[in-house]
């Protein structure tokens, strides 16, 4: 627990500079994107928590201008199976079938640069989900599927039978 803390005091050293105009900060919002058939529970990104069902969540504070080195240590839960047969909900046997499922969740982390973004443009971090637990980042104000997206994987990949190393 002592080495995630001192991970993340490092990483927050990273997202800010030494200068008092490369330290300024904004907060913006974390977007997660899935492109996998998995379920995405939650995610975290240098320690802001957010939802992973989609959709935007606030807030992670990032410099309001780009600089080299700028990294997202980036953490998420995945349930490899989001449509599993389930007893009714509120019952003994949908409890006891939660128990067991959740012993199939899986956790993952990756630490990626984030990308430049013009000027004072960011529009918060978009923390896209492809197969085989790879994960791209994006501060681009376009939307996933806008031809100025820099993120260009298609959305429901299927997971292949062996991922590349």
């Amino acid at each position: 627990m002592l080495r995630k803390r001192g991970l993340y005091a490092l990483l927050g050293l990273m997202l800010y500079g030494c200068s008092s105009a490369e330290s300024e900060m904004a907060g913006g919002n974390i977007e997660a994107v899935n492109h996998t058939l998995n379920a995405i529970n939650w995610l975290s990104v240098n320690g802001y928590r957010a939802d992973g069902g989609g959709g935007s969540s606030c807030c992670i504070i990032m410099p309001t201008k780009w600089r080299p080195g700028l990294m997202a240590h980036i953490e998420w839960e995945v349930d490899p199976d989001p449509f599993a047969d389930a007893p009714p909900l509120g019952t003994d046997e949908f409890r006891a079938f939660m128990v067991k499922h959740k012993t199939n969740y899986q956790q993952h982390h990756a630490t990626v640069e984030i990308p430049e973004w013009p000027g004072t443009e960011s529009c918060g971090l978009k923390v896209h989900f492809l197969v085989c637990n790879k994960i791209k980042v994006t501060t681009s104000c376009w939307g996933y599927g806008s031809p100025r997206n820099p993120i260009k994987e298609p959305l429901e990949m299927k997971e292949p039978t062996v991922c590349p190393k």
